[in-house]
Parts: C-alpha cells; sequence; structure tokens
C-alpha cells in the first residue's frame, strides 16, 4: 500500500477540475473530504450537475503520520436526496459522470 500526502492527492484531484467540467457539464466542482471511523478517510469531489449535488469519493486508509493510501478504487455517489440510496462500485470517474 501506497501512501501519499493528503495535500498531494487533493493536488491531483483538482487538477482534473475542468477537463470534467467541460467533458461532462458539470456546473461546479470541488474537493470533498471525510473523516470515517477509525482509520478511514474519504476524498473525491462535490459536483453539481443540473442543480443536483453529488458527493463522489472513494475510501482511503490513513497512517499514524496523517498520510493517506487508497483501500480500493470503486467510487461511491451520495446525494443530497435523503430519499436517495448511495450508490457504489463504480470502476472510475468516467462511469460515475456518465451515471449522473
Amino acid at each position: 500500500m501506497d501512501f501519499l500526502p493528503r495535500e498531494q492527492i487533493i493536488r491531483d484531484l483538482q487538477q482534473s477540475f475542468q477537463m470534467y467540467i467541460n467533458q461532462y457539464g458539470i456546473e461546479d466542482i470541488g474537493i470533498f473530504e471525510e473523516e470515517g471511523e477509525d482509520d478511514r478517510f474519504y476524498l473525491g469531489y462535490t459536483v453539481r450537475k443540473d442543480g443536483k449535488t453529488y458527493h463522489i469519493h472513494t475510501p482511503y486508509m490513513k497512517n499514524n503520520n496523517g498520510e493517506l493510501a487508497v483501500i480500493h478504487e470503486d467510487w461511491t455517489v451520495e446525494t443530497d436526496e435523503p430519499q436517495r440510496e448511495d450508490l457504489s462500485g463504480y470502476p472510475d470517474l468516467d462511469s460515475v459522470f456518465r451515471e449522473i
């Protein structure tokens, strides 16, 4: 498992902002971060498309130095709609953005 500084992962995610906006008609995009239980951490994107907000993330493991390593490459999509279930198991971001 390769651990990287959180800031480096965020920079890597930010480099794709404009491409996703242009390619998928996204209205707004930012970084999603959430601390999970124990050593879990979730990083990805908060996206607004067609007036709806989506939180798209993948799980990371956090070590004692605060560095992160991807646990698995699957992406999960959460919406701001409470009655809607989270969708998970997307193998890549392109499949997520095509779906939303």
